[in-house]
């Protein structure tokens, strides 16, 4: 332990040094950050990370965590995946009173401590200086005194005594000598500049808002501020010739391209959505002398690993140099995910989508500015990247870097020359079941380091409701085996487990790594001599050798987690197949899958058996003869030892036992093989059609109706938009709904609607899984059936729903290439029309199939 610390402070003092030493960042007369002593371009990629403040802080209160130790790891994890950037929007009202008075405060302290271990992994800073808005989300906003919560969002711009406030705060956090630095933030060069407000509001005149403007720079410059000052430009559209007339220097937007707060994870191909990031203010006067920054960017809701490098290109295309996402979960809050439910992103918890950004880190390092890489698909493969939706996958290649969020059958451009590996699942040069990311480092020519992350794996939805008592991701070391084949380590080496209590120590001649637990190894070919000594302490990089961070390994060996989505349908005529990932803190002696028509007495319907097929899924075939019209419904029993669980419930106990009292069971529908497949039915909760309009919002009422005479129920949608000529859509992602009857499917030749109320021009189509969009006018019903040719359906441009932030981004992707529709790719069922300003629009529709 004395050594580690003594080698830890060696470390500490090694960054200091290197920190002194750090030039500024300049803006030169083209908008272009430039570091001061090089002038050479500069570009940053990271995250926001809001542990000090708001809930984060008071979260990991209830959970009893020491706080610096908690920023202690997760700073560790940012400079594993490659970051140099972090932005933080402080929440002024945590740190101030109600004349603007800066507070020393626990935030403001575990904010120094945060950028002081910031500054020991060479991760830059951009500080916006105030949210102006409570501290509660998603709680309760906690009373402080602070001046933010005497005014409202856009008040507190034109309020004098609230604009005076402002300025002596922001005065007063410039000059804040943090006492980890021993530097006043404005003079310190980690940290690049500052941003006046968190997406201000300004109802106001253009005048008013550059008073304000320039009131906060010369606040600034009076407090002896020389650093760069950033504003947000991409709210309050009828401000924008404002903010460039002022003497800010930079200006910062965000990107949300799949909207906000779904409530849901979101599914299907949004490569389309960020195809480019066209700014329709570009021609005004100042715009291109002043840098552009991303403060915010996330592809909200989702759970794909495909979408943080291609956000990253089209940024570099458009010239952003800074790009930040919002926002990293701490890895003792990850779990739960209740910071911001809308967000996801943490190394141990989701970890095809933090490797996906530590591609993306590459992206924007490597990446010109300016750079066109054509238009969508074209540009799904960009200088040494790649992505895709249907693989779910990023990918960097390079003769020394080899990144990838998710199995891969691309192999390494030049695996001789290979420097750094990370990745999730497998490729040719890494075959592993783990479900964790991992990382290999050459340290030198034959001996590297390799660092293995343990598993995760999804419980329930993550964009859900949140809850501290809800786990959505379960952490589980498991013990697997790793093949590697690396030309430079050969296929004989010694591996020796240096993180804490870590004592493996084997020797492979095959190059396979036998029963491999998370944790740090190094890795020595067969023979070698090392250059220079390593040991367990030894900085690299900005890292210590032996460095671990990872959640604790799970203590309870009785209970399993069953992950598993049932098929929607299936044929008399086709098995079912039926798989589920199943993870605990050991494998379980049996899994067994029983149906509702088990009887524990009865010798003639015993579970059958689900077989292990790799790391932690397990599937099972039920035969066609056992499938009947209607459904098939069935539970999932764990057994280890004498103990036994059934899930869905996952309640103990077993359907065999004579006293089992649970009755609740997955289910999937069984149709005749010449059946309609039904896209939509209507049921009380709508069976997940959403609503959506363009340009932006509308008020949408819903109703269910008994059309009792036809025994079938319609749900009666009235629209209601203040914008000029509306465009309302419904919207349906169905991938699920025909995966399992491809045969059917190909065999329809007509698109049918049960439509008792019909808006004129009413189009009906599909969005296929290339992220096109293929329509066609509706023909008048007979009988209330609409019944459209499959055939006659025609490629049209793809309205980007839900609606994007900021609000000025395009609203349609219009393809630059064609592509066929293929009925075999259809992902989601869309309807739409146009409406009239204040004008209500009505649609009333039952049943959607095809046949």
């Amino acid at each position: 332990m004395k050594r580690n610390y003594l080698m830890l402070c060696c470390f500490l003092f090694t960054i200091s040094v290197v920190a002194q030493k750090t030039p500024d960042i300049l803006i030169d007369g083209n908008g272009v950050m430039r570091w001061s002593d090089t002038r050479r371009e500069a570009s940053f990629f990271g995250v926001n990370y809001t542990l000090p403040f708001a809930h984060a802080y008071r979260a990991t209160g209830y959970l009893g965590v020491d706080r610096k130790a908690a920023i202690d790891r997760d700073v560790y994890h940012f400079a594993r995946l490659g970051f140099n950037a972090y932005r933080i929007h402080v929440w002024d009202v945590e740190l101030t009173d109600y004349k603007g008075n800066l507070i020393v405060t626990e935030h403001l302290d575990l904010l120094d401590y945060l950028i002081f271990r910031l500054k020991e992994r060479n991760i830059h800073i951009v500080i916006t200086a105030q949210t102006n808005f409570g501290n509660g989300y998603p709680e309760k906003n906690q009373p402080t005194g602070g001046f933010s919560y005497y005014y409202n969002k856009c008040d507190v711009h034109a309020k004098p005594e609230a604009i005076a406030a402002q300025e002596k705060y922001i005065s007063s956090l410039v000059k804040h000598v943090n006492p980890y630095t021993g530097k006043a933030y404005k003079d310190d060069p980690f940290i690049v500049g500052f941003e006046i407000n968190n997406e201000p509001c300004h109802a106001g005149s253009q005048g008013e808002t550059c008073d304000y403007i320039n009131r906060m720079l010369d606040a600034l410059e009076k407090a002896g501020n020389r650093k760069p000052v950033f504003y947000n430009v991409s709210h309050n559209m009828q401000q924008i010739e404002a903010y460039y007339s002022t003497a800010i220097q930079g200006t910062t937007y965000q990107w949300y391209p799949a909207g906000l707060v779904a409530g849901q994870t979101r599914r299907g191909n949004f490569l389309p959505y960020v195809d480019n990031y066209k700014i329709p203010f570009s021609d005004v006067k100042g715009f291109d002398q002043k840098a552009k920054l991303v403060y915010e960017f996330d592809p909200a809701d989702l759970m794909y690993s495909y979408m943080y490098p291609a956000m990253t290109r089209t940024f570099r295309s458009s010239g952003f140099q800074w790009i930040t996402q919002f926002a990293y979960d701490p890895v003792d809050l990850a779990r739960f995910n209740t910071e911001y439910q809308t967000h996801y992103l943490n190394l141990a918890y989701t970890p095809g989508k933090a490797i996906s950004m530590k591609i993306a880190a590459e992206a924007a390092y490597q990446l010109p500015r300016n750079e066109s890489y054509g238009a969508y698909p074209e540009d799904t493969v960009f200088g040494d990247f790649r992505v895709s939706y249907l693989q779910d996958l990023s990918e960097l290649n390079t003769p020394k870097k080899f990144y990838y969020s998710n199995t891969t059958s691309t192999g390494p451009v030049n695996a001789s020359q290979l420097e750094s590996l990370a990745g999730c699942g497998q490729s040719p040069v890494v075959g592993y079941e783990g479900t964790g990311a991992y990382f290999m480092d050459k340290l030198e020519n034959g001996f590297w380091r390799l660092e293995v992350m343990p598993d995760a794996v999804q419980v329930s939805d993550p964009f859900a409701k949140p809850s501290l008592k809800k786990e959505v991701v379960k952490i589980f070391w498991g013990t697997w085996d790793m093949a590697l084949d690396l030309p430079d380590l050969g296929k004989a080496f010694t591996i020796t487990g240096i993180s804490d209590g870590n004592q493996y120590r084997e020797e492979t001649t095959d190059g396979v790594i036998c029963s491999l637990q998370p944790g740090v190894y190094l890795l020595q070919r067969k023979g070698l001599v090392p250059a220079q000594k390593w040991e367990p302490g030894s900085i690299w990089n900005n890292i210590r050798l032996n460095e671990y961070v990872a959640p604790q390994k799970q203590t309870d060996q009785k209970a399993f987690v069953v992950s598993h989505l049932p098929a929607k349908t299936v044929d008399t005529a086709k098995p079912l197949v039926i798989e589920a990932f199943i993870a605990g803190a050991e494998k379980p002696d049996s899994v067994l899958i029983y149906t509702d028509k088990f009887f524990f007495w009865s010798e003639k319907n015993a579970g059958r058996k689900m077989e292990h097929v790799k790391s932690y899924l397990y599937r099972v075939v039920i035969p066609a003869t056992e499938l009947k019209e209607g459904s098939f419904k069935y539970n999932i029993v764990t057994s280890k030892g004498d103990g036994r669980q059934t899930f869905p419930a996952g309640t103990d106990g077993s359907p065999a036992d004579w006293d089992y009292t649970g009755g609740s069971f997955w289910e999937t529908k069984v149709a005749i093989p010449e059946s309609a497949i039904v896209l939509f039915s209507v049921t009380d909760e709508t069976s997940g059609i959403e609503t959506f309009t363009i340009p932006e919002w509308s008020l949408t009422q819903r109703r269910i109706r008994e059309n009792f005479s036809a025994g079938r129920k319609t749900l009666h949608l009235t629209f209601n938009s203040n914008d000029e000529r509306p465009k309302f859509f419904l919207r349906k992602y169905i991938r699920e709904d025909v995966e399992n009857r491809q045969e059917r499917l190909n065999k329809c030749i007509w698109l049918c609607l049960h439509l008792k109320k019909v808006p004129e021009r009413l189009s009906v189509g599909f969005i296929t899984t290339d992220g096109y969009t293929y329509s066609k006018l509706c023909p008048s019903p007979k009988n209330d059936i609409v019944r459209v040719p499959l055939a006659e359906l025609r490629q049209t441009d793809t309205a980007l729903l839900p609606n994007s932030y900021p609000v000025f981004l395009e609203k349609y992707f219009r393809p630059a290439t064609a592509i066929p529709f293929r009925i075999g790719s259809i992902e989601s069922i869309e309807l739409s029309f146009e409406g009239k300003k204040g004008e209500a629009a009505e649609i009333e529709t039952g049943s959607i199939w095809l046949e």
